[in-house]
Order: structure tokens, then C-alpha cells, then sequence
């Protein structure tokens, strides 16, 4: 039993793990709405009750299935500590947090916790195999984003330091802190505008801040696009239909080829 419950719950390969994926597709579906429309006072003024219920019954739903993947997993810890079992723990634990009222105070921070249903979307992930493949490029370009992001923040600093001293508190660079925030906003060509140098100098070095801009946002899409393209490499591609199959398939997901 525990084994065939493990089949129909992690994989994806027979007719029954299937049906769980889209029943839980919807369910997951259904869940994000309920949260949304809730959050709108005259909706929840008017159907306070039915999402009330709605709420609970979902919440139940998934603490079954997190109860029964803790069960038939063969690894429990190592599932309850990955991502997808913090997703699925955090996808639960917002509404029993509701019940734990301490005092009128702590009002505000349940209301934090019921936001945090909104993570249950991150469940739609798992059954994206091109989310997946996008996950695994981010991992593996990890440590060249983390690197690229230092470079970036040395750069903020240094433009925002530059500009605090052309400016000065006059013009609105009252620290370094606030000119590195118009650094930030500047490179990344949001412009929000609240911060503008005067000077002749201070403009200069914003067009070169906005040129840089449009370079710093094109080079983690250059490696990320590497990654894929990598990964994509390492699919089995079917010699009969010509479908992408993951590096690890023994059977092709779309004619059934041995491989």
C-alpha cells in the first residue's frame, strides 16, 4: 500500500498519478482564487462563510496529502526539509496559524499568515516540466548570478558614493544610503523620479548609469539562456516523434519508444 501510494502521489507516469496531478492541479487552482476573492471587503463581507468553509475544507485536502507523502516517501526528512516540502508545509500552516489568537495585537500578524496562502501556487510548479527546466538553470547558474550580483552592488555603491559627493544634501543626496537608492532605481531604468541631480556632472553620470543599465539587465538573462539551452542538450529527443524527454527517461512520454 505505502508503495503504491508513493507511486500514485511523486510519480507521473500511470493513469492514477494522472488523476491525482490534475485533481490537485484544481484544487490548487480553486484555493489561489478562494484567497484572492477574499481579500476584496465587499465579496468577503457578502461570502465571509463560504470561504470560511472553503478555507478549511482545502486546508484538509492538502494536509492529507502532505501527511500521506511524509508516509510514503522514502526519505521523510529529506522531503520535509526540501523546497517542494516547504512549499507544501507553507501551503497548510497559514490556517492553523489562524486559530492561535493571542490577543487583539496579534491580529495583524495573522493577517500575515493568511497572506501567506497565496504560496500554495508555487505547488503549480511541480507539474510545469518547463518551470522545472527553468528552476534547474537558475540552480546551475547560481554561483554566476551570486558573483554578477556583487559586481552589481559594487557598482551601486560606487555611482551612489560619485553622485553624493556631486550633488550633495542640496539636491536631495541628503547620504550615501539615498544615493545609492537613486543609483538602483536609475539602473534598473525604473526612474521613479523622487531624487533628480542639477548639475551638468551629476546628469552625465546618470546617462551613464541608465546605458550601463540596459547591460547589467541583459547578462543573467545571457546566462541563464546558456544553462537551458544546456539542459536542453541533455534531453533524449525520439527518433519516431521527435519529442523532448527528460535525460533520465526510459520510455517516451508522448509514443511510448523504448529507449
Amino acid at each position: 500500500m505505502r508503495e503504491k501510494i508513493n507511486q500514485i502521489i511523486f510519480g507521473h507516469d500511470t493513469k492514477a498519478s494522472k488523476l491525482f496531478d490534475i485533481i490537485l492541479l484544481w484544487v490548487i487552482l480553486i484555493s489561489v482564487i478562494v484567497v484572492i476573492l477574499e481579500s476584496i471587503p465587499s465579496l468577503n463581507d457578502r461570502f465571509a462563510n463560504l470561504f470560511f468553509y472553503a478555507e478549511w475544507i482545502i486546508t484538509i485536502l492538502f494536509t492529507i496529502e502532505y501527511m500521506l507523502r511524509i508516509w510514503s516517501s522514502k526519505t521523510p526528512f529529506r522531503y520535509i526539509f526540501s523546497f517542494w516540502g516547504l512549499v507544501d508545509l507553507l501551503s497548510i500552516l497559514p490556517t492553523y496559524l489562524e486559530l492561535i489568537n493571542f490577543g487583539f495585537h496579534y491580529l495583524l500578524a495573522i493577517r500575515i499568515f493568511r497572506l501567506l496562502r497565496v504560496f500554495r501556487i508555487l505547488k503549480l510548479v511541480r507539474f510545469n516540466r518547463e518551470a522545472q527546466k527553468l528552476l534547474l538553470a537558475m540552480k546551475g547558474s547560481g554561483y554566476k548570478i551570486a558573483v554578477f550580483l556583487m559586481v552589481v552592488i559594487s557598482i551601486m555603491v560606487i555611482l551612489g558614493t560619485l553622485m553624493y559627493v556631486i550633488e550633495g544634501g542640496k539636491n536631495g543626496f541628503t547620504s550615501i544610503p539615498q544615493s545609492i537608492y537613486w543609483a538602483i532605481v536609475t539602473v534598473t531604468t525604473v526612474g521613479f523620479g523622487d531624487i533628480v541631480p542639477q548639475t551638468v556632472l551629476g546628469k552625465f553620470l546618470s546617462s551613464i548609469a541608465m546605458i550601463m543599465g540596459y547591460a547589467i539587465i541583459a547578462v543573467p538573462t545571457g546566462i541563464i539562456s546558456v544553462e537551458l539551452a544546456r539542459n536542453k542538450s541533455e534531453d533524449k529527443v525520439c527518433e519516431v516523434c521527435g519529442h523532448d524527454n527528460p535525460d533520465d527517461a526510459r520510455y517516451c512520454n508522448q509514443c511510448g519508444l523504448k529507449f
